[in-house]
């Protein structure tokens, strides 16, 4: 099972999101450069509870030093597929939340999250010398705080069956109380020094997520965020999109079977193309669909043939009626 995205498309580009995601991807390229130097680095700038524990250790770092580290951390990662795991949800689940609290809340929100993350885990691993890196602390903070913004939503997951691409929608609240119940698990079932990942970490990062959340929302947004927002308004809807199977004789007008395809204003005056993932009976199978210049809210696309089959073996028309959103 391999996530793809959320159903919930944003309505701004998330430029805190992706500036996250980049800073991340620079920091790895400068982990990499520094060949043997690497685990100095890594002790360096990563999070050793000794380091704070133990004052003979304590010693060698500036107060600025070990302030440092509580949130340089979390942008170091322990190797590509690390980084890219991380990443990955990031993606999926940052650019939701950075739209509801705007880019500047969200830049706080995030660094609190991943700090708070780093406390959770120097005070129950109090006396290990084992450095812990990279932002799974803060991006649990994120997806705590997606699992109370859009409980609704749902998850779009790629199973590869054989030759075939099939795509299924998990929903949200589902998808991270799974993820939440088995860092719990794991964290009771992991030694109090033991290495590995850091799963308090990330148990810290997700009920801290909920708790600034909750605070955050009642901080007004500033009016930088809101000239950020009217310049990063997103002009294109999500290209894959899915179609979900309709029950003969639920949505029909006459012999007709109606879905929606969504597109943005823009999308609708100069027209685009979208792929569609859709369930017809047993079968599944990938569409590619162009919605013409001009078209309006409303407007009705016929697809030959690629509607539900009949009980006589004869293949409906697919009715998409276009949402301008």
């Amino acid at each position: 099972m391999i996530p793809l995205r959320d159903t919930i498309q944003s309505k701004n580009y998330p430029i805190i999101n992706t500036s996250l995601i980049a800073a991340n991807g620079l920091v790895y390229l400068l982990q990499v450069a520094q060949g043997d130097r690497l685990q100095q680095f890594i002790v360096t700038y990563g999070l050793v509870p000794a380091r704070y524990s133990v004052p003979a250790i304590a010693s060698h770092f500036t107060l600025a030093e070990q302030t440092f580290s509580l949130f340089s951390f979390m942008f170091v990662h322990g190797g590509f597929w690390h980084l890219l795991g991380n990443m990955w949800s990031l993606y999926i689940f940052g650019d939701n939340v950075e739209d509801r609290l705007g880019p500047v809340r969200y830049l706080l929100f995030y660094l609190l999250c991943g700090f708070s993350s780093g406390l959770t885990h120097l005070f129950l691993n109090w006396h290990s010398q084992l450095p812990t890196v990279g932002a799974s602390g803060a991006i649990a903070g994120v997806m705590g705080a997606y699992f109370i913004l859009y409980p609704k939503s749902r998850i779009l997951t790629f199973i590869p069956i054989f030759f075939l691409p099939y795509f299924i929608e998990i929903p949200a609240f589902f998808f991270l109380g799974l993820w939440f119940l088995f860092q719990f698990i794991s964290a009771a079932g992991t030694p109090g020094h033991g290495g590995g990942i850091a799963w308090w970490a990330h148990i810290g990062g997700f009920v801290f997520g909920i708790i600034f959340l909750k605070l955050f929302l009642f901080v007004p947004e500033l009016s930088i965020s809101r000239q950020i927002r009217k310049k990063t308004t997103k002009r294109k809807s999500h290209r894959l999109q899915v179609i979900k199977p309709t029950s003969p004789g639920t949505t029909t007008d006459g012999p007709r079977v109606y879905q929606t395809i969504v597109v943005t204003p823009r999308e609708a005056q100069l027209g685009t193309r979208k792929l569609l993932s859709l369930s017809s009976g047993s079968r599944k199978k990938l569409l590619r669909v162009t919605v013409p210049p001009g078209s309006r809210h409303g407007t009705v696309l016929r697809l030959a043939g690629a509607g539900q089959q009949l009980q006589d073996g004869t293949q409906r028309d697919l009715y998409l009626r276009v949402a301008v959103r």
